[in-house]
């Protein structure tokens, strides 16, 4: 079976989009794929961050000189992102400044992964568990 390109996209917004987007490829892992920069110093329009294991999540400034006036609210979001190498990302994330929610465990239902926040407050849950 061939899995198809992803049609659903987690999307965030950060005061400091610049400074998210740098979070999100050095803990994580997340590669950069495409960043607009908007009208204001340091403002990202739209930004793609892909997954190298499948999938991606975009973002962007909070408050924008164009378009939205003011998107969604920094550090209300939540993500759950596959890996086949949650120990890995793990460690990294904590080296770079993520701050641990749950620690790293194996679940009842086979998954193993972990929840940590970004510097802003969003939530991220990295795990095996691909679904059902």
């Amino acid at each position: 079976m061939t899995t198809p390109a992803p049609t659903c996209w987690p999307t965030l917004s950060y005061r400091d989009a610049p400074a998210a987007i740098r979070f999100l490829v050095e803990a994580f892992g997340f590669a950069e794929h495409l960043v607009v920069p908007g009208e204001a110093e340091g403002e990202v329009v739209h930004c793609e961050l892909v997954w190298p294991e499948g999938g991606g999540v975009m973002l962007g400034s909070a408050v924008r000189s164009t378009g939205e006036a003011v998107a969604t609210t920094p550090g209300a979001g939540s993500v759950y992102v596959v890996t086949d190498r949650p120990d890995e990302v793990h460690a990294r994330s904590l080296a770079r400044g993520a701050t641990e929610v749950r620690g790293l465990r194996d679940e009842d239902y086979g998954s193993r992964g972990f929840v940590v926040a970004d510097p802003e407050g969003n939530r991220w849950s990295f795990g095996t568990y691909r679904g059902a």
